[in-house]
């Protein structure tokens, strides 16, 4: 160390700056938009052509008839890599991404879900 006088200014002056970091959990974070977060399902929209089990690259999400024209989908986070394909490929836009990041939980089979609602920015979940 050549300088120490040049490094007690440096902290000198980033001691007296604001955060470069956010208060978080106490502020909340807003995604941008296209942000791909938790899978929501609008149940009277999707035909059963499971598009989107075929196209998704983790096997992460299933839909499974329950009754005459009525689907719904199982979806394990846990797999999903949150890509999106299963979004973009399906054609009647049943599926859509969400805003949500918050899914950390304690026990593994608490991440398979499943989705037989609207959305409306609260996923609905059975």
């Amino acid at each position: 160390m050549r300088r120490p006088g040049k490094m007690i200014r440096q902290v000198l002056a980033d001691s007296v700056k604001k955060p470069a970091t956010m208060d978080y959990p106490k502020n909340k974070a807003s995604m941008p938009d296209g942000f791909r977060g938790r899978l929501d399902f609008d149940a009277p929209k999707c035909v059963g052509c499971k598009l989107c089990m075929k196209d998704c690259p983790s096997s992460a999400i299933e839909i499974v008839k329950v009754g005459e024209k009525k689907f719904e989908a199982r979806i394990d986070l846990a797999k999903c890599i949150y890509c999106g394909q299963c979004v973009d490929s399906c054609n009647k836009k049943a599926l859509c991404a969400t805003n949500l990041f918050e899914l950390a939980r304690l026990n593994r089979t608490q991440l398979k879900i499943v989705l037989s609602g609207t959305f409306d920015g609260n996923p609905a979940e059975k």
